[in-house]
């Protein structure tokens, strides 16, 4: 009999974008998303907004899909919005619209912690305004020395207020820090994005990119069904109490050990063997 809820799932190994480029490794286990407007340093426009929310989005229903890699072409992250495709249309738009356009922004960034594949950000050169937001809303992020990360909001008469950057930063940087960067625009360093917790890690320019996926594929050919739980429970704790924090992983962690690879995690360590993971 087929499981009603698996057969909602699909696999992406085969999934085309359209304004950006998408592709996985061999088995479809680590997706690559990459920015792909290196002439104006890889910008967003409203189609791509639009397209990555609703990517994330439906990844939650993958098959194959268990870590991604966001990153951008030719030696830069994101410039941000484009600024004759999104800054100059919306210096013309009435307050609805401009409303309508904040929520479409910001839900790329929910779409990102809501689904359940762990993020990796891979940033070189230019990361700024809206690209900065994505690579604050990744799981992970890692660098070259070359990256500059700079939320620009302030530098155009804008508050740093943006996508969820008052409320996730600080977690990320702490308060003081992250109120420097909102309030000033300026840009952020690698060797301080490093030393402040925003980057996991630096490596070198061509490297970038392998080290980027190499590290997704730990992800993805671990316990995947619990990474997703984890990364649930970092979202969700940060509006609770102590006690629901404790009763929430409590609940979570039984979760985990009702599945299947929790017992095969266990046979294998008993038999000195490595165990497969599958989620079940």
């Amino acid at each position: 009999m087929t499981n009603p809820m698996q057969a909602r799932q699909r696999p992406f190994r085969n999934h085309a974008a359209r304004h950006f480029l998408f592709e996985t490794d061999a088995d479809g286990r680590v997706a690559t998303i990459t920015l792909n407007r290196p002439d104006k340093k890889n910008p967003l426009t409203f189609e791509s907004y639009e397209e990555l929310g609703d990517l994330f989005r439906s990844l939650a229903r993958a098959s194959d899909v268990r870590a991604v890699v966001l990153t951008g072409a030719k030696d830069n992250f994101s410039s941000g919005g484009d600024v004759f495709e999104i800054i100059e249309p919306l210096t013309r738009m009435a307050m609805p619209d401009l409303l309508a356009f904040t929520r479409m922004t910001g839900e790329v960034v929910r779409q990102m912690r809501a689904c359940p594949q762990p993020i990796v950000a891979a940033v070189d050169g230019i990361c700024a305004g809206a690209g900065a937001i994505l690579a604050m809303a990744a799981d992970f992020r890692i660098a070259t020395p070359e990256a500059k990360t700079a939320f620009l909001f302030t530098r155009v008469g804008l508050a740093g207020a943006d996508m969820g950057a008052c409320g996730i930063l600080p977690r990320i940087v702490g308060q003081g820090r992250a109120a420097e960067l909102l309030f000033t625009g300026r840009a952020m360093t690698a060797a301080e994005g490093l030393a402040w917790g925003f980057y996991n890690a630096l490596h070198e320019r061509p490297s970038l990119l392998g080290e980027a996926q190499r590290f997704a594929r730990t992800i993805a050919d671990g316990p995947w069904f619990a990474h997703a739980m984890t990364k649930k429970m970092l979202d969700q704790e940060w509006a609770m109490g102590i006690d629901q924090m404790i009763e929430a992983e409590a609940q979570a962690q039984a979760i985990c050990m009702a599945t299947g690879d929790f017992t095969r995690a266990f046979k294998a360590f008993a038999a000195k063997a490595r165990p497969a993971f599958e989620g079940n």
